[in-house]
């Protein structure tokens, strides 16, 4: 008999779940009729192509029809529904509301279908000639997509997973409370028992994570564009033609995929705690690969376009950049990446549906390309060194194999898993990726720079070189007076880039010059490349010259464990409105403010001119934590800009907010304490407490004390402690009395550090005494830890991406112009 639960709002998930099936349907319709309508001689007969047309923008309509559904249930946290009971909770803003709608793989996979339906609809307008076949490979990529969200048992497997799904039909509500949904009754009104959502994962509550997925994914479904074309040049053997409908996209593409890229490292730098922008984390790799094989792809197509050689590199490029974006969806979504990368998705079952997606769209280009490979007009024609396009050609197989290196280290999950190996991922990810980077780094700079000096198909060497000693004199003068100034001319490698970036620079420069004078063909180019090596040189003076400014001498936390995570070295303990002296600032934790569920903490920073007392500089950071039941603390930083340097402040250690009101209703003396630590000491023990260090002294045989009276026999003993916090020492002194037959002590308590000291017994023989440390519980005091990094010359590095996107956008205007005048 099948149970009526209370209090579900089915209609909405009917409806989304008809989108679905409808945009699947209609994906699948419109591929057949373009591909039909590409087969069809007679040219008069459109019939195919307006059924085509019809389907994708139903479709379109279709996976608007989704958006919107999963929208209103979010918005109004219909928890009945899977989805939103995982990704969104009622303590959510709205602009966090708009984070949760994608940060599930349904999500996600919706993100993706609709920029790729949005594409499809302008190449419907735009693509004339080329719509059918283009259409085609476009379609049945959306045909993927939406199959991704089916959700459908078909022979007993389930195809794709529906945002749509019940909580009820997704998981076992009896093993979430047992005890509650044993009752009948309750287990049908389960929903009075789910009163809110697990909310949206605390790392992702940024509004970097607002804009930043959209942009990826608008990145990741442009670059079926120009491999579409590619596909339907070689289908229809229209193997010259391709470049130029095919380039304004493929640089949209890397302008897109690449900002969205930047955009990842805005939040790395902005939200996580590691310290930087780029982790090489395996995610990255994943979406920084195609961006760079699309970027190597469109150098080789111009190459193709000026002089018509290097038509296979042009193709293969275009080609691997797509799959390799699947491939990248693959590693990101199948959960093979789950233990080493912290911010893959888990496998929702589409394992086996994505290696198809992967495999379907590399056989089609295959099979092509066998197909056709006679007739590929393929030049055995030698380039000549000095020409352009040869070093293009270079540059984009430097490109290449610098991808492979990153490829081949980021599947090292997959090949454990296809054959059974058990390779151990790079330990530290970020020092191994940068020190092989690095010279492929300087190699594509320098070619960036130099190849500026050469022509299309030949040039005079008299005139290169003469050209080209000028701009090298003024390079290595230019990074002499750079690394001196950014303190990196201490590692070769670091002097080589700086280099190779310089020249890069220069050389373009002078390309942007002669642009101004009338020969403005290659501005984009020329900006594009100066805003690469920008960011190239930002990177590498931030990531290497940064360094910790919250140095503490004492190299001690007073936080139980806090060594195991963090370097105590490079973390201070801050008292509520005690100031602290951290290189030129004084740093004041003056207040907290709990907006559920994450605690904002006001660190003042003041700048003191120590000969005057003048206040020079006056500001408030704040960084801010969440204690997370499954991830435990989480911070987000807070960044002070400079026009040369940032100063970047997190907290790395934080109480327990819920627990310091729970705790403040302690009765007495010894119950204000926690359990004692007894141990066995003697002169020169240290003991790290929460409270700072402890010393012990040379034990004083005459103490004294005002209620210390002493008669013929009696013995008292004091044993001398010091306690160091953060190089301000505390001194104390309890005392161990024998009177009689009996023995007696002298507490010592010291407020401010909320420790109580108690000296109970001699130990003649171990030549030790026997002390017992009372330690108030952390919370009863306000603290908290944090760390301070500075990033010198981060600005180049945003600087150059706003520099490259601005090439990239001046370039595809200047394409565009082109395929009008044609």
């Amino acid at each position: 008999m099948d149970i009526q639960f209370t209090g579900e709002t089915l209609l909405p998930g009917k409806v989304g779940q008809f989108f679905i099936v409808l945009a699947f349907a209609a994906a699948l319709l419109s591929t057949i009729s373009y591909f039909f309508a590409t087969r069809n001689k007679d040219l008069a007969d459109k019939s195919w192509q307006r059924l085509g047309r019809i389907a994708f923008l139903t479709n379109l309509f279709s996976v608007i029809g989704i958006g919107v559904t999963l929208f209103y249930l979010i918005l109004n946290h219909y928890n009945e529904y899977y989805y939103v009971y995982s990704h969104s909770s009622k303590t959510l803003p709205v602009y966090y509301i708009v984070s949760a709608f994608w940060e599930g793989q349904e999500g996600s996979f919706w993100l993706w279908a609709f920029w790729q339906a949005i594409l499809g609809t302008i190449l419907i307008w735009k693509a004339r000639t080329w719509e059918n076949g283009v259409m085609t490979v476009v379609a049945f990529s959306q045909v993927f997509l939406t199959s991704m969200l089916l959700g459908v048992q078909i022979f007993g497997e389930r195809i794709g997973s529906s945002p749509f799904i019940l909580l009820r039909d997704a998981v076992n509500l009896k093993d979430m409370a047992p005890v509650v949904f044993a009752d009948a009754e309750n287990y049908k009104n389960y929903l009075k028992f789910i009163t809110d959502g697990r909310g949206l994962n605390p790392l992702l509550q940024n509004y970097w994570m607002v804009i930043h997925p959209p942009t990826l994914f608008l990145g990741f479904a442009s670059m079926i564009v120009p491999f579409a074309y590619v596909i339907t040049g070689l289908w229809q053997k229209r193997y010259k033609e391709w470049v130029k409908p095919a380039m304004p996209w493929a640089l949209f593409a890397v302008m897109v995929l690449g900002t969205g890229i930047i955009m990842g490292s805005f939040w790395a730098y902005e939200a996580l705690n590691f310290g930087g922008f780029w982790a090489w984390d395996p995610v990255e790799n994943a979406s920084l690969i195609p961006w760079l094989t699309l970027i190597g792809a469109v150098h080789v197509m111009i190459a193709f376009k000026n002089t018509g050689h290097a038509f296979f590199t042009s193709i293969a490029l275009v080609l691997v950049s797509f799959i390799l974006v699947l491939y990248a969806s693959f590693l990101t979504r199948s959960g093979i990446l789950g233990e080493t990368s912290v911010h893959s998705f888990t496998d929702l079952g589409m394992f086996g549906h994505l290696i198809l997606y992967n495999v379907v769209f590399l056989a089609i280009p295959v099979i092509l390309i066998i197909l056709r490979w006679k007739e590929l007009p393929i030049t055995n024609k030698d380039e000549e060194t000095y020409s352009r396009e040869f070093w293009m050609f270079i540059g984009a197989l430097v490109v290449t194999v610098a991808c492979i290196q990153v490829i081949f280290s980021t599947s090292v999950p997959v090949f454990n898993k296809a054959f059974g190996t058990n390779f151990a991922p790079p330990i530290d990810a970020i020092k191994y990726y940068n020190q092989w980077q690095a010279p492929f780094a300087i190699l594509i700079t320098m070619i960036s720079g130099f190849s500026q000096f050469l022509k299309y198909k030949r040039t005079d060497t008299r005139k290169f070189y003469s050209s080209l000693v000028a701009t090298l004199i003024i390079a290595i003068v230019v990074t002499a007076g750079f690394v001196y100034i950014t303190n990196v001319y201490n590692n070769l490698i670091y002097i080589l880039l700086s280099f190779s970036c310089m020249f890069a620079i220069l050389s373009n420069a002078r390309v942007l010059t002669q642009g101004f004078s009338g020969k403005g063909k290659l501005v984009g180019a020329a900006v594009a490349h100066i805003g690469f090596a920008l960011l190239l040189v930002g990177a590498l003076v931030a990531a290497a010259t940064s360094k910790p400014v919250s140095i503490n001498a004492t190299n001690f936390i007073p936080v139980k464990d806090f060594e195991k995570v963090e370097k105590p070295g490079e973390n201070m303990v801050l008292y509520k409105n005690e100031p602290k002296k951290m290189g030129r600032f004084t740093v004041t934790y003056t207040n907290d403010t709990t907006i559920a569920p994450n605690t904002y903490y006001t660190l003042n920073f003041k700048v003191i001119d120590e000969k005057t007392g003048k206040l020079k500089e006056d500001f408030n950071l704040n960084p801010r934590v969440q204690i997370n039941e499954k991830m435990g603390l989480i911070a987000s930083p807070d960044t002070k800009h400079y026009l040369t340097y940032d100063v970047y402040t997190h907290i790395t250690s934080a109480p327990d907010k819920k627990d310091a009101h729970a705790d403040s209703d302690a009765q007495s003396d010894e119950q204000n304490y926690k359990k004692p630590r007894v141990v066995t000491v003697s002169t020169g023990d240290t003991l790290h407490t929460s409270s700072g260090i402890i010393t012990v002294k040379d034990l004083n045989f005459k103490p004294t004390a005002k209620s210390l009276a002493l008669a013929q026999g009696d013995i008292a003993v004091g044993l001398p402690l010091e306690i160091n916090l953060n190089g301000k020492i505390y001194k104390t002194e309890p005392i161990f009395l024998v009177k009689g037959n009996n023995t007696f002590d002298f507490a010592r308590n010291i407020p401010e550090l909320g420790l109580r000291l108690r000296f109970t017994k001699i130990l003649p023989d171990q030549k030790k005494v026997e002390l017992q440390v009372f330690e108030k519980p952390q919370q009863s005091k306000d603290w908290v830890v944090f760390k301070s990094i500075e990033f010198p010359y981060i600005n180049l590095y945003w600087v150059g991406l706003i520099v490259m996107v601005i090439g990239f956008v001046i370039s595809i205007i200047r394409r565009q112009k082109e395929i009008k005048s044609v």
